[in-house]
């Protein structure tokens, strides 16, 4: 009996010397900025194929064409270029008025990808949420405030890589606020700025 307690103890020294020690502080990873490293929480989506976005942050407004901008206002456009704090953007608009809208903007430099929207949940942003991705690209819905149903309004995240994101805010028509999801809008938004930012228009 007293063998088998011996026995017993010396192997769960071994393992007890074999196994990892985990004490709350995570293991420091090495890798490429588009590697695991650049996200820290486990459920933000990675990015396998990057895009370079160099170009369109020299030029905005060629991240939709005339046609598409036209498809997701329902009526001809016109198009402004601007270079403010978040970084260079583009906004499309009808002409002779203020509503819809829809505004696509680069990040001056790496934003912290997706990862960056998701902890920013609950302090910056009082709206996150993921939806469906778009061909493998994450979209996240946020915001400072939830104005889907009350101003018509919905921003998302197209994350281009594990380290840059292109926002898109679409406004709706006075008449659709309340009645449709603004959020919709403005995921076919992205999915026509990822189009044309993959070289696909």
């Amino acid at each position: 009996m007293r063998r088998t307690i011996l026995l017993v103890s010396a192997i769960t020294l071994v393992l007890t010397a074999c196994s990892p020690s985990n004490n709350g502080t995570p293991n420091p990873t090495t890798g490429a900025a588009n590697s695991s490293s650049a996200n820290p929480a486990s459920d933000v989506p990675r990015v396998q194929n990057s895009i370079d976005l160099a170009r369109f942050k020299q030029a905005p407004c060629n991240s939709l064409s005339d046609l598409q901008a036209e498809e997701l206002l329902g009526a001809p456009t016109d198009h402004k270029a601007r270079d403010g704090n978040a970084g260079p953007a583009c906004m499309w608009s009808i002409p002779s008025s203020s509503r819809p809208t829809v505004d696509v903007i680069f990040g001056r430099s790496p934003d912290g990808g997706t990862a960056k929207v998701y902890e920013a949940k609950g302090k910056a942003y009082e709206l996150v949420e993921p939806i469906e991705p778009i061909d493998g690209y994450p979209l996240t819905i946020y915001d400072t405030k939830d104005e889907r149903t009350s101003k018509g309004r919905c921003s998302v995240a197209l994350g281009t890589s594990d380290t840059e994101t292109v926002s898109i805010s679409l406004e709706q028509s006075e008449a659709n606020i309340g009645h449709k999801d603004p959020c919709d809008a403005a995921r076919q938004a992205a999915v026509r700025v990822l189009a044309t930012i993959r070289g696909g228009n």
